[in-house]
C-alpha cells in the first residue's frame, strides 16, 4: 500500500510556506519550494524541513524538477503564482506588471516538461475571468491535452475552517484518474469565528510588542488615528466618525465605496481578508473588535491558520512588521493546503 511520505511534493511559488506546511500536516514529503524571494528561505525551511531554492522560476529546468523527484512514487507539483494581475486592486489600477500573467505559463511549461502525477493551483478567483486574459484556461487546456483529469474549484475559506472570508480558486489535477476537492467540512452554522482564532491572545495597545511573543506587535498609531479608532464603534468604520475626523478621499463618490476602510472587526464571524497590509488600520477592516489599535502580526497569522509554532524570523527579537505582513497576507492559509493534501488522499484511496 502507498505511504503518505512517499508522496513528494515541489512547491514553486513557495513565499514562507503556508501549502507546503497544510501537506505536510498530512504526512506529504515536501521535498523543496522555489521562490525568487529568498527573505522567505527560513520560514520555509525551518517550518517545512525542506530544500529552498532562490530561482525564478523562467530559470528552472525539467533536469532539477525530475532530480529532486527522484524515488517517489506520486509527484506532486504544487504552486500559487502570483495573483497581482488579477486581484480587485489590480482592476482598479491601470500599472500592471505585464510578465506576471507569464507566471502561469511557466508552471504550465513545468507540468509539460515533468508530467507529474498531481498538480494543484491555488489563485484569486479573478483569474476565471477568461475575457482579461485566457491564462486559466490555456493552463487547464495543456493539461488535458497531457491526459490530466482538472477540478477547478471556487473556494470560500470559511467553509473549510478558516476564519476569514476569503475567497480562492483551488485546482487539482491527476493523470491517475479522477480528482475531486472534498467537500466543505463547514457551514454557517459552525464557522470558525475571530474569536477563535484570536481571543485567548494578551492585550496590547497600539505600538506595543508582547513580551511573551514577539509576533504579537501592533504598528504605532498618529494621535489623529487614535482618536479615529477611539470614534468607531464595535463593527462600524469610518462612516461613524465625526465629521472632523473623515479623510477627504472618502467624502468623494469613489471613496464611499471603500465602507470597510478604518472597520474594526467582528468576534463572532469569520475576519476580513488578510491582506499584505493587514496590520495597517487604514488599509481594510484591520481594526481590533475591541482594543483600539489594528490586528498584530500574530492575530494576522492565526487567522491566516499558521500555527503559534510556526517561526517566521530566525531572530524572533527583530521582528519586521511590514516583512511580517507581507510574508503572511501573500501566503497560503495552511489549512487549506491540508485541505488540498486530504482531497489528493482521498483520490489515491489512502488510509
Amino acid at each position: 500500500m502507498l505511504k503518505r511520505d512517499q508522496i513528494g511534493v515541489i512547491d514553486l511559488f513557495c513565499g514562507i510556506g503556508g501549502l507546503s506546511y497544510g501537506l505536510k500536516q498530512e504526512g506529504f514529503d515536501i521535498i523543496a519550494g522555489f521562490d525568487i524571494d529568498k527573505t522567505c528561505e527560513f520560514a520555509y525551511t525551518h517550518n517545512n524541513e525542506a530544500k529552498f531554492f532562490d530561482m525564478d522560476i523562467t530559470r528552472v529546468r525539467k533536469s532539477k524538477i525530475n532530480k529532486l523527484f527522484k524515488g517517489k512514487k506520486v509527484r506532486v507539483l504544487a504552486g500559487c503564482a502570483p495573483c497581482q494581475p488579477f486581484s480587485s486592486y489590480a482592476f482598479k489600477n491601470k500599472e500592471k506588471d505585464p510578465n506576471k500573467y507569464d507566471l502561469l505559463y511557466q508552471f504550465g511549461r513545468l507540468v509539460k516538461e515533468t508530467l507529474p502525477d498531481i498538480v494543484t493551483m491555488e489563485n484569486v478567483p479573478q483569474i476565471m475571468d477568461f475575457k482579461l486574459k485566457p491564462v486559466l484556461s490555456d493552463f487547464i487546456s495543456l493539461l488535458k491535452q497531457k491526459e490530466y483529469e482538472v477540478s477547478v474549484n471556487k473556494v470560500y475559506c470559511p467553509d473549510y475552517g478558516i476564519p476569514q472570508t476569503r475567497k480562492r480558486l483551488v485546482l487539482i489535477a491527476s493523470r491517475i484518474g479522477k480528482i475531486e476537492l472534498i467537500p466543505p467540512t463547514h457551514t454557517k452554522d459552525n464557522y470558525v469565528t475571530l474569536r477563535d482564532a484570536i481571543s485567548d491572545l494578551p492585550e496590547i495597545k497600539a505600538g506595543e510588542t508582547c513580551a511573551e511573543d514577539p509576533l504579537h506587535r501592533a504598528q504605532s498609531l498618529s494621535p489623529l488615528n487614535l482618536r479615529r479608532i477611539k470614534s468607531t464603534p464595535y463593527g462600524g468604520s469610518w462612516k461613524d466618525w465625526p465629521e472632523e475626523l473623515k479623510l477627504k478621499c472618502h467624502l468623494t463618490e469613489k471613496g464611499k465605496s471603500f465602507g470597510s476602510v478604518y472597520g474594526r472587526m467582528i468576534w463572532d464571524s469569520p475576519a476580513s481578508t488578510m491582506t499584505t497590509q493587514c496590520t495597517g488600520l487604514g488599509n481594510g477592516r484591520f481594526g481590533h473588535p475591541e482594543q483600539d489599535r489594528a490586528i498584530t502580526a500574530r492575530e494576522a497569522a492565526l487567522i491566516q491558520t499558521f500555527p503559534k509554532t510556526y517561526k517566521f524570523f530566525s531572530n524572533e527579537q527583530a521582528v519586521s512588521l511590514t516583512k511580517a505582513s507581507r510574508y503572511i497576507g501573500n501566503a497560503v492559509p495552511p489549512k487549506l493546503g491540508r485541505i488540498i493534501a486530504m482531497s489528493i488522499a482521498k483520490h489515491l484511496k489512502l488510509e
